[in-house]
């Protein structure tokens, strides 16, 4: 008895110290980060500041590669056929939960291929309209364009981009004709807009924030459930008096599918602090993005009620890929 005793203890013994094993020693090579968008944006910046941070918790190298093209599926095709040991994690943003709907064929499914890290960030949206529009609020926005049907043209970062399918809602919900002029991207569309060429343009507030402060855009409203922190005087849609607009542009990284859950919840936890340290919080803030620090759980239900939720609309609208 006492033989068996001895080893069912050492059994449990060794269970006890093999099942977080991976945590324990992970990691103990270079840390890749796949960023599903172009250097130099917001999402490139905040990676990097995360991967930085990172790097020094860990004390390995972290490793940052941009790979967009194809709204992010491209870097996130690549992402999926990384081994799933933790060592690679791919950077995406509300496009992950677009793309299924878009495109005839993804290598990889959203929804299985991948286990959720982090939420980090969003990025909130609005409508935003060149000054020489003579409409200082929302309501004598849509007056506007129901006197003008058709004439109105509006930019977004391209078809089937969170900004075309908040445009999408915003002409549902108030039962207006605007033209839609998809864009490679969010900065040549502002350029358009600053330059005159489009008249409205749905957008993340990051990408108009400074343009807004020198009085070279009017913002009309944002998408958010309240106001936003450092745009008080910018009302929400459902102030504005349309209600359902809230969209924002969702930023987290995710890992293949079966990676162990010791690993990710490892890396969550070093993301979260990282991300509700003082410094780095108003740095995010500073680019016009809200911290988001989620759970995998949180992340994983985001992911799935955005699948859902964009699904919807791109249907209803009949958005299409060109």
């Amino acid at each position: 008895m006492r033989i068996l005793t001895n080893v069912l203890f050492g059994c449990g013994l060794f269970l006890a110290t093999a099942l977080p094993a991976n945590a324990q020693t992970f990691p103990t090579k270079p840390i890749q980060i796949i960023v599903t968008a172009p250097a130099g944006g917001a999402l490139d910046i905040l990676t990097r500041s995360v991967g930085q941070k990172l790097q020094e918790r860990l004390g390995q190298p972290v490793i940052v590669e941009n790979r967009p093209g194809a709204a992010g599926s491209l870097g996130t095709a690549i992402g999926a056929k990384a081994p799933a040991d933790g060592y690679t994690l791919t950077l995406v943003y509300s496009s992950h939960s677009i793309n299924p709907h878009l495109y005839a064929s993804l290598p990889y499914d959203t929804l299985k291929d991948f286990s959720p890290v982090v939420l980090m960030a969003s990025l909130p949206m609005g409508l935003f309209v060149n000054p020489s529009v003579p409409a200082k609020s929302v309501s004598e926005f849509v007056a506007l364009a129901k006197a003008n049907p058709g004439k109105i043209n509006y930019g977004s970062s391209g078809n089937g981009s969170v900004s075309h399918i908040l445009g999408a809602m915003f002409t549902s919900a108030t039962s207006t004709e605007l033209i839609h002029v998809p864009y490679r991207g969010s900065v040549p569309a502002k350029t358009d807009l600053l330059a005159g060429r489009v008249q409205a343009m749905f957008a993340d507030v990051d990408v108009v924030q400074q343009n807004i402060k020198s009085g070279q855009l009017r913002a009309l409203a944002l998408a958010t459930d309240s106001r936003l922190q450092g745009y008080e005087d910018i009302p929400t849609f459902a102030e504005a008096g349309v209600n359902g607009l809230v969209v924002a542009s969702q930023v987290g990284l995710i890992v293949p599918a079966n990676t162990p859950p010791d690993v990710v919840n490892k890396l969550n936890r070093e993301i979260v602090a990282i991300l509700k340290d003082p410094e780095m919080a108003q740095r995010v803030r500073d680019r016009g993005m809200t911290v988001v620090a989620s759970t995998p759980a949180e992340y994983d239900k985001v992911i799935r009620d955005d699948y859902a939720r964009f699904g919807e609309i791109i249907r209803k609208a009949n958005i299409k890929m060109d």
